[in-house]
């Protein structure tokens, strides 16, 4: 079990936590939330014992193991890969070196047998001697193949190292699990494979995410960081964002009788109980709700962007046509041929391709940016187009206030037409007058939404919308989705968005065209499209 009690952290003026006190114990997996610069990593950071609190403090159950996911990717970089999953487990790790260090000595002496066997004796009880194995089956797992065990983590890329210090982390059972953003670079067969690991993990789980799929899928408490508190709620985080946003409505209607208010919630919990899936974290989740007293279920208090996009006029007949489309990289590989498609109204695409920079050349096509090296596209006349791009520090260059720099973008020119947009996003105010150039990633993407709305097109083109925002953006952003009746064309590492959006799935490869119409749960999970991808993508197959 680990604890913090009158928790406070204080930077200058600037107050994180408030005398906040909170208990994780066995057997649950906590998601931490809460809006961008709520201190989600700081806190873990305190809990691992990284960062020291101004006030109170942290307890451990005495013997627990606590594991950490690195942030820090070239803390290893002289290590075997091996061996820096195996060193996730230090107590393990540390008598094998006191071990192997006995051993080397030359003048073995009578007190150096007795130590040896001591260790060897620990060794033992620790399972040591699947020690190894144990760490390479890990790797494994998490699509680290063999031929990569016994390379430097030097060697490795970004994405490569993400997948050893997750290993690294889950390596060994550890007590505690600690877990900010473990998703991040991995791709959908990976992240299935964790969440199943974490659902059947029995120990404690404390993760920060934005990856709500992920959330809801391991997730049998939420731990809401508001107000330089944190609130501990039962369930995922679907069921705390939607029991939260009932109690809003019920709070707000003030002619609606008690009993009929708690008669709602009740069938509210009963349902989500129901709905549980079969996984050892639904099923406690489930144990727990029917437990739920419904006077724990209390209204949130966070901001929700209004993102609404409307189209100035419909779409005609003709939307885009694309004829044999093919594009390389600088590299001279190829990065998609032979693409052949035509859009239809009310097509929510989502486009995917094992390699990102893929799409995001495919897009930058389509908007005449770059040019293809082969086929042709050709747009209808009555499309009109928007794009949030992945890479937006170009906007971002001049020191003009948020109302002058939106004010490039529209039409009209009032100022208060402009916070009018600007506020719709969650710019109100002295925030208006912020410098452009001086924004974070969270806030710079929210101004390119903003101007996004301006424009009014009735084609939406989406290059990993999701990144550099909270849950609360990400959560507007995918209702705008759901709601947008013409054409978009996106892509997303978000599992809920791209779910919940596309009815249609397009993915780019270096053999061709992969076009389906289905959902993205059926078509990661269709075998055969599996094999089908895996004979368009030639290194892949080369590579096994």
């Amino acid at each position: 079990m680990i604890s913090v009690s009158n928790l406070s952290l204080r930077y200058g003026k600037r107050k994180l936590f408030d005398e906040a006190s909170i208990k994780f114990t066995p057997g649950n997996c906590y998601g931490v939330i809460g809006a961008n610069g709520a201190g989600k990593s700081t806190f873990l950071k305190i809990l691992s014992g990284e960062i020291e609190p101004t006030t109170g403090q942290v307890s451990i159950t005495p013997g627990d193991r606590l594991s950490v996911l690195s942030q820090n990717h070239f803390a290893f970089d002289q290590y075997p890969v091996l061996q820096t999953v195996m060193m996730g487990n230090k107590k393990l790790w540390d008598v094998m070196l006191q071990k192997d260090a006995i051993y080397a000595k030359t003048d073995f002496s009578d007190a150096d047998g007795v130590k040896a066997a001591e260790l060897e004796n620990l060794f033992a009880e620790m399972n040591g001697w699947n020690y190894e194995s144990d760490a390479a089956n890990m790797l494994s797992d998490l699509g680290v193949k063999e031929g990569y065990h016994s390379k430097m983590m030097g060697e490795l890329n970004g994405k490569e190292k993400v997948r050893v210090l997750l290993a690294q982390a889950l390596f060994g059972n550890p007590d505690i699990l600690l877990l900010d953003e473990p998703t991040n670079d991995l791709d959908v067969e990976t992240i299935a494979w964790l969440e199943n690991f974490l659902a059947n993990f029995e120990n404690t789980v404390i993760v920060v995410s934005h990856d709500r799929h992920f959330l809801d899928a391991v997730c049998t408490h939420i731990a809401d960081i508001d107000f330089n508190k944190i609130s501990l709620y039962t369930g995922n985080y679907m069921f705390w964002y939607e029991s939260s946003q009932l109690a809003l409505r019920q709070r707000s209607d003030q002619n609606k009788k008690m009993e009929d208010k708690r008669k709602e919630l009740q069938d509210f919990v009963e349902r989500f109980s129901a709905n549980a899936s079969k996984s050892r974290q639904a099923t406690s989740r489930k144990k727990l709700l029917e437990k739920l007293v419904i006077d724990e279920i209390k209204p949130s208090t966070r901001k929700y962007p209004g993102i609404i996009f409307k189209a100035e006029r419909e779409v005609g007949d003709q939307m885009l046509m694309v004829e044999n489309l093919g594009k390389r990289s600088p590299e001279g590989e190829p990065y998609f041929a032979n693409i052949n498609f035509t859009l239809t109204k009310g097509d929510k695409v989502v486009i995917l391709s094992k390699e990102h920079m893929a799409i995001t050349s495919f897009f930058e096509i389509l908007l005449d940016e770059i040019k293809a090296d082969s086929g042709s596209f050709t747009w209808g006349g009555t499309i009109t187009k928007s794009y949030l791009p992945n890479e937006n520090s170009k906007f971002f260059t001049d020191d003009l206030n948020l109302i002058d720099w939106l004010r490039q973008f529209s039409k009209d020119k009032d100022e208060t037409y402009i916070r009018g947009f600007l506020g719709k996003m969650l710019f109100s105010g002295e925030e208006t007058l912020k410098k452009s150039n001086v924004l974070s990633g969270g806030e710079k993407v929210r101004c390119m939404v903003s101007r996004m709305m301006l424009t009014n097109a009735n084609c939406l083109i989406l290059d990993e919308p999701t990144n550099h925002l909270d849950l609360e953006s990400i959560t507007a952003f995918n209702n705008a989705l759901k709601d947008w009746k013409h054409i978009a064309l996106f892509t997303s590492h978000d599992h809920e968005f791209v779910q919940t959006v596309a009815n249609r799935i397009i993915e780019l490869t270096p053999g061709g065209i992969i076009d389906k119409r289905m959902t993205y749960d059926e078509y990661i999970s269709d075998p055969g499209i599996k094999a089908l991808r895996e004979k368009m993508y030639p290194k892949l197959v080369k590579a096994k």
